[in-house]
């Protein structure tokens, strides 16, 4: 069962004005992390000659890479390899996906059969109500078409925002819930969702706790907070905090 302050790291996407992963990382220790999910910001996918420089740049700052993402499967297994591959290359065992609806179920099989050649899993990111893979009716039938490795990233605030309750997914999903973004939202009275510190909007943080210890749950785990975009590390800062004072 994966310890969630121990384990915690953060979305790269967090810091994506800043495209040189020394100083990515050198952020990461700043905020008291050794872990992160990297993004296509920091990861040029076709470059593969690069990989092994990014996959050090990291292991210098004694930041573990613990999952890239979210990466979209169109059914292209000759284009996808490459993240795998990376993947690999970083020595982590998970992927955040989103699928491309007009290529499915095509495409489940073909990311399913790279994923069991490279022994990792792929986690769907839930991203929102407007996106076809943002609903748990949704995320259900793509379990039912598939084998267990493929599974579940919930994004706590983006189910909030399509009006899921992230913690029944949670529970719901436990046993192919292979990883979870940590992101809370205010809405203002039209809907329009805004990034907060995690815990000061909708999210209640002492009950994730207690749903994912129930799961037993044994994935990866990042903050995600997509305000101040020039400067995120002070609100990081107060997410990291938080967790650590709710989710002990």
């Amino acid at each position: 069962m994966t310890d969630i302050c121990q384990s915690l790291g953060v979305q790269s996407y967090c810091f994506r004005a800043v495209d040189d992963n020394a100083k990515v990382a050198a952020f990461v220790r700043e905020l008291g992390l050794d872990a992160i999910e990297l993004c296509g910001v920091h990861v040029d996918f076709a470059a593969s000659d690069t990989f092994d420089d990014v996959v050090k740049t990291y292991e210098n700052s004694g930041v573990r890479i613990v999952a890239i993402g979210v990466q979209t499967m169109r059914n292209r297994p000759d284009l996808e390899e490459v993240f795998f591959e990376f993947t690999q290359r970083a020595g982590c065992r998970f992927m955040s996906v989103d699928f491309d609806i007009s290529t499915t179920p095509d495409s489940y099989e073909a990311a399913a059969v790279l994923a069991e050649k490279y022994d990792i899993h792929l986690a769907v990111h839930n991203h929102g109500g407007a996106h076809w893979l943002g609903n748990a009716t949704s995320i259900a039938h793509v379990f039912s078409q598939t084998s267990p490795r493929i599974g579940l990233c919930l994004d706590t605030a983006w189910a909030l925002q399509a009006h899921e309750d992230p913690l029944a997914m949670a529970g719901r999903f436990g046993e192919r819930l292979y990883g979870v973004h940590i992101k809370d939202f205010v809405f203002d009275r039209s809907g329009t969702p805004t990034d907060v510190v995690v815990g000061e909007g909708n999210l209640d943080l002492e009950t994730l706790q207690t749903v994912l210890n129930d799961g037993e749950f044994d994935g990866y785990i990042v903050l995600e907070y997509e305000g101040d975009v020039n400067d995120p590390v002070p609100a990081l800062k107060n997410c990291v905090a938080a967790v650590r004072e709710h989710m002990v």
